[in-house]
Order: C-alpha cells, then sequence, then structure tokens
C-alpha cells in the first residue's frame, strides 16, 4: 500500500510540474494546494488503516491458547484408570506352584468396579487344599495392559 501511495504521490509532483510551467494564476494555485491537502489526508487515514490492521494481525497471533500448565496432580480419566487394579489384591497363594502371587478374583470383585471384563484368558483355578479357587495370573493380566496400583 506504501508503493502506490508514493507511486500517487509521484505522479501527482510530476503533474503539478507540468501545470506550472503555464502561467499560474491565482485560482489555479489554491485549488492545486487543497488537492494536495486532500491527498496528504487521504495518506495519513490509509497510513493509519494499515496501521491497525498490523495491530490488529499482532494481537490474534499472540493470543493462540496455550496448554494450561498443570500444578497438581490429576486423577486418570476414567477409560485410563479402569487398567490401574487394587495391589492390595495380589496375594501369595497355598496351592499354587511355588505359592506364585495371584490377584485375587473376590478381593477384585470387592475393591475393583470393572472385575467382570478382565480378560477370561488370564484366569485360573487352582486347588487350595479343600477346594477349587480362581483367580487371575499377573504375568497375564500386565501382557494385556493392566498394571497394579496403590
Amino acid at each position: 500500500m506504501h508503493r502506490k501511495f508514493i507511486a500517487l504521490i509521484v505522479s501527482l509532483a510530476i503533474a503539478i510540474t507540468a501545470i506550472s510551467a503555464a502561467p499560474a494564476r491565482a485560482n489555479d494555485t489554491a485549488k492545486i494546494l487543497g488537492g494536495l491537502a486532500a491527498l496528504t489526508i487521504l495518506g495519513v487515514v490509509v497510513h493509519r488503516n494499515n496501521k491497525k490492521k498490523r495491530e490488529r494481525a499482532q494481537v490474534t497471533r499472540s493470543h493462540i491458547p496455550q496448554a494450561p500448565q498443570i500444578h497438581s496432580v490429576r486423577p486418570l480419566p476414567p477409560q485410563v484408570a479402569k487398567y490401574d487394579l487394587p495391589r492390595h489384591c495380589l496375594k501369595a497363594v497355598k496351592g499354587y506352584p511355588a505359592s506364585a502371587p495371584l490377584m485375587k478374583r473376590k478381593c477384585l470383585k470387592r475393591h475393583y468396579k470393572h472385575a467382570d471384563t478382565l480378560p477370561q484368558q488370564c484366569q485360573i483355578t487352582y486347588w487350595n487344599g479343600e477346594r477349587s479357587r480362581r483367580a487371575y495370573e499377573p504375568r497375564c493380566l500386565r501382557r494385556n495392559g493392566y498394571r497394579f496400583a496403590g
């Protein structure tokens, strides 16, 4: 926009010099000065308008929303928290080879609301000396994306 304005001023200056070669009259000089004043005012208005547009563009660019800064620990969303199993349900069981720890089914049903959605291939049956019990194997649960939380 500045180039157009400068080109306009230069062309007017050339036109004025061509006109001033003719004998000048007082009436013509007043018209020429009035035209130059009008052009100056027009140039100032255009300049201010461009300046406002640039300022608006800078303001909108600087107000890009940024990610919120996290200062405290937030709870996990339900989809993720679903995979956190209660660690206190992991117990060594008599009757299972080498008394390896298992996730007790009854404890999970009490303390984990998604117990019914655990993978069936991880469920095992073992004999505790009196009767058959069911539990979940921790390694299998880990392979399926579950973890043991506090």
